[in-house]
């Protein structure tokens, strides 16, 4: 395939994706079998491609070639026919938008620097053939911007239309008449993507400025900007009920963000090139979940599977069995079970706990043989998580005598041959090491120092009467 500029999903259940690649010719894939077929009508690139909510058999293209095309989609055949174009623009149709509510126009921006509204007629004319297409004229025209005008879109109720340029300005546009009510400036380049929330009374904008921008309609101020793409945002949309994006860049990354919190929350990095084209479905697949899809300049298409709400599950079942976890901890602490409050504490990743818990064991005449025993139930991972605590309490002079118990346990349990074998084990006993000769040296000059105080004692003691 060649490089993929933009995505359209088709079909009553959005069964068929179009793809405009560069090519006069627009590929239709089937999802299900990946058959492709091929729409022919446009005479040089085709850049975009929209498909209208409320009739998704209806595709709408624009090209290099100053013309936007409506296509009728079969289903049945996996084909499609042109009922309609629109020529008046002088140079490339750069993007495109349709209504939500209606199929009855189409917005237009080009590379002259123009945006324009298409009537679409109710119904085809009588005397139109099979492969005779209508010609449409521009209800509205107007020139928009200084530059090339990169993205349009429509807003949830069909009456704002916002456009983005490489004059770093987007600008809002009431649907009837064109008419111009306010601008938004911030950018410091282009802006390649403008798209209404579809919950809130906010825009955003995407930028070679490598930032996207949360717009209030409200007064035109920007609310939020957020930044992470090291290059420039080629796309954004709004997700799951407008309280997230997904945007693209042109380093190949896509990045799941949290409007509230402006933080990247998933970072998507598949392609290796430009990725011009972000289609989300509204169906879902057969396990419930949102596909989204993604196209690029390295000639790949994507289709990712939405499992926030598997994630949002599991995160919710492991706080809940951290709760089970903490509970049961403090009961094995309360009966002085040490051993399966110890296995808790390392599970927890608890080294304060897990550090009291081996105090309380020594308190005990055998604590020694405690602590070898309880070692001895865990599993390597928990015991490489033990030493790894030990390693810190050993250089506290007041916690060292457990990391020194631990260590015996250890070596006691693993034959020192067995413990060089693992890897693992051997770089954390090595690491013990340097504290370990400290406490060594302070308790070797300790025990000279208490045989020197001996002999002093028995030197000055008193002869018996």
């Amino acid at each position: 395939m060649d490089e993929v500029l933009d995505i359209a999903l088709l079909g009553a259940n959005e069964t068929h994706i179009a793809i405009a690649t560069n090519s006069p010719n627009i590929k239709i894939f089937e999802l299900k079998t990946l058959n492709c077929y091929l729409l022919k009508g446009h005479t040089d690139i085709v850049l975009s491609l929209e498909t209208y909510p409320s009739d998704p058999l209806t595709l709408v293209s624009s090209s290099k070639d100053n013309v936007i095309r409506v296509w009728k989609f079969d289903e049945t055949l996996s084909s499609a026919v042109c009922q309609y174009y629109g020529s008046g623009h002088t140079h490339s149709v750069t993007a495109i938008a349709v209504p939500y509510l209606k199929n009855q126009f189409i917005v237009s921006g080009s590379e002259d620097t123009t945006l324009k509204i298409w009537k679409i007629p109710k119904k085809l004319p009588d005397d139109c053939g099979d492969n005779k297409a209508i010609a449409l004229s521009a209800k509205h025209t107007q020139r928009a911007h200084e530059k090339v005008i990169n993205a349009v879109a429509l807003s949830p109720n069909d009456q704002l239309i916002a456009s983005g340029s490489q004059d770093k300005t987007a600008k809002i546009w009431a649907t009837d008449g064109l008419r111009l009510l306010g601008t938004m400036r911030g950018h410091r380049k282009s802006i390649w993507c403008v798209k209404f929330s579809p919950v809130d009374q906010v825009l955003a904008t995407s930028s070679a400025d490598a930032t996207i921008k949360i717009w209030a309609l409200v007064d035109y101020s920007c609310l939020k900007t957020f930044e992470g793409h090291d290059t420039s945002v080629l796309k954004v949309l709004f997700i799951d009920r407008g309280m997230q994006m997904i945007s693209s860049g042109s380093d190949g990354n896509v990045k799941i963000w949290n409007i509230k919190d402006n933080e990247c929350v998933k970072t998507l990095d598949a392609h290796a090139d430009k990725v011009w084209a972000l289609a989300l479905t509204q169906q879902h697949s057969a396990n419930g979940r949102t596909l989204l899809i993604t196209g690029s300049s390295d000639s790949a298409v994507f289709i990712w599977e939405d499992v926030t709400a598997d994630e949002r599950e599991e995160t919710a079942a492991k706080h809940e069995l951290q709760i089970e976890s903490e509970q049961n901890l403090l009961n094995y602490i309360q009966k002085k079970k040490w051993s399966k409050a110890l296995t808790i504490a390392v599970r927890l990743d608890q080294p304060y706990r897990a550090l009291s818990i081996m105090k309380e064991i020594l308190l005990d005449s055998e604590g020694a043989d405690k602590v070898a025993e309880v070692l001895s139930r865990l599993r390597e991972d928990q015991l490489l998580s033990l030493l790894e605590y030990a390693i810190v309490w050993n250089t506290n002079s007041r916690h060292y005598i457990v990391a020194q118990c631990v260590l015996r346990a250890v070596v006691r349990q693993i034959p020192p041959k067995e413990l060089l074998k693992t890897p693992e084990l051997k770089a954390k006993v090595e690491k013990l090491l340097p504290y370990s000769e400290r406490h060594m040296s302070r308790l070797t000059r300790l025990q000279q120092s208490v045989t020197f105080v001996d002999y002093i004692w028995e030197r000055i003691k008193l002869p018996e009467m």
